[in-house]
């Protein structure tokens, strides 16, 4: 493996991508740390520490911190996440944006650029939002905005709006000139920026001898074991065969060839856990606001991460969301129109209707599976913790958001880098010479 890792230094342009993805990753976790002007950062400290388990603690996550320490970088790349997942939604619903879908490079840019204008839209919102926020924290050690006027207000929010911006920007330019995906790049190392800290903390707990070391050398065991499945299901396809008829153009002969539809069992990604969290953290949320109330109050006991009600619902809503985001991201019948035009068809199905009812009941069969263990993931650093006692910043890592992010991100980056390597006629980083595209099931 250090042979392989060695050989991607070999490669001028490859080397250049990764100092250069590196560089700007570095430089994303330096403004992660630089604060908004006019904060008291003792007391947004203090103040801070009732969120954990709320909407805010997962836009904390996605940002690495930086919106706990009210940083320029506090909102992180959450407005561009929102404006992508807005502008997919209306790709399914509103036919300007169908049209923009199949009109190719031309149709993407727009998309791209309609994006944008989304994300600092969405940045101002929310910028002008966390201003109000910050100025209505205090605490015993004293208020968290040093003058909390119309000046601290719109400096805040011009400020939170250009970092967001600039995180953009970053984002996007290493997508362009460094290597793998920027945007999931920069959500990646944020969560990974908590890893020194947990790491910190252990190494405490077992030298006070608070914590039997045999109890770690098991979970890094499960850690194997759990990172493993992760892996095999991300990379995991129901392979569709599909053969296309032989057309003469000419003198040339097209067509002729068989090939396959690959349907992940987890097409929709980590996007189901992200929706089931925000809306499971809503009565934490309103309990923060409402700490008068017995029926909030209630509700908050109820749906505790501890409490196996909690567990139940939330595994039932990230089902539900993998079967709806999933018909949002992949559309049969798209796809059996495009093999119709192609002269392309499924041996032993009719092309047209036929074929998008084969391909739909299969992605439906296909997807079951993916959103139970979806399910499991989401679900097993809250047992985990339940059952160990281990606080949840160790134990986020043995699954839920952070688990799947840090995967399918760091699998993708290495397929890029494994392609660079082949092209250059280089061993890639596993024995057989390559990564394995899809696990086939």
């Amino acid at each position: 493996m250090i042979d392989k890792f060695v050989n991607s230094f070999k490669i001028p342009e490859l080397r250049r991508r990764i100092f250069f993805s590196m560089t700007l990753l570095v430089v994303y976790r330096i403004g992660a740390h630089v604060p908004v002007p006019g904060i008291n950062s003792e007391a947004l400290a203090a103040a801070m520490q009732g969120f954990a388990n709320t909407l805010l603690g997962l836009y904390d996550m996605f940002s690495g911190g930086a919106f706990a320490q009210a940083t320029i970088f506090a909102l992180g790349i959450m407005p561009y996440i929102t404006a992508s997942i807005i502008v997919q939604l209306l790709g399914a619903v509103v036919p300007y944006f169908q049209r923009l879908q199949k009109e190719g490079e031309e149709g993407r840019r727009k998309i791209t650029q309609i994006t944008r204008y989304g994300t600092v839209m969405i940045s101002i919102v929310q910028g002008y939002g966390v201003g109000i926020f910050l100025r209505g924290l205090n605490t015993p050690v004293g208020n968290v905005v040093l003058d909390p006027g119309f000046n601290f207000q719109m400096i805040t929010m011009l400020t939170l709006v250009t970092g967001t911006v600039f995180v953009m920007w970053l984002g996007e330019q290493i997508t362009e000139h460094g290597i793998g995906n920027g945007i999931s790049l920069i959500i990646m190392v944020g969560i990974i920026s908590r890893v020194p800290t947990v790491l910190f903390n252990e190494i405490t707990l077992i030298n006070q001898q608070l914590r039997n070391i045999l109890l770690d050398v098991i979970l890094i065991g499960l850690m194997f074991v759990i990172v493993a499945s992760v892996v095999a299901i991300t990379q995991g396809t129901r392979r569709i065969p599909v053969q296309y008829a032989k057309r003469v153009v000419g003198r040339k002969v097209y067509g002729g060839q068989s090939t396959h539809i690959p349907l992940r069992i987890n097409t929709a990604g980590v996007m189901p856990i992200i929706f089931a969290q925000a809306i499971m953290f809503i009565p934490n949320t309103l309990g923060t606001y409402f700490q008068n109330s017995p029926t909030v109050q209630w509700l908050m006991g109820l749906f505790s991460v501890d409490h196996p009600f909690y567990w139940g619902v939330f595994g039932l809503m990230i089902i539900f969301f993998t079967y709806f985001y999933t018909a949002i991201a992949f559309n049969p019948v798209d796809v059996a129109d495009n093999m119709k035009k192609q002269g392309g068809f499924i041996p032993g199905v009719r092309p047209g209707k036929k074929t998008a009812e084969y391909i739909d009941n299969i992605l439906t069969r296909v997807t079951l599976p993916g959103s139970i263990f979806l399910a499991m993931i989401a679900v097993f650093p809250y047992v985990l913790m339940s059952a160990t006692g281990i606080n949840y910043d160790l134990a986020s890592f043995f699954g839920g958001t952070s688990l799947l992010i840090i995967v399918g991100v760091s699998l993708d980056t290495l397929q890029q880098i494994e392609t660079h390597l082949l092209m250059r006629h280089y061993d890639g980083f596993l024995k057989s010479g390559k990564i394995r595209g899809r696990r086939r099931f």
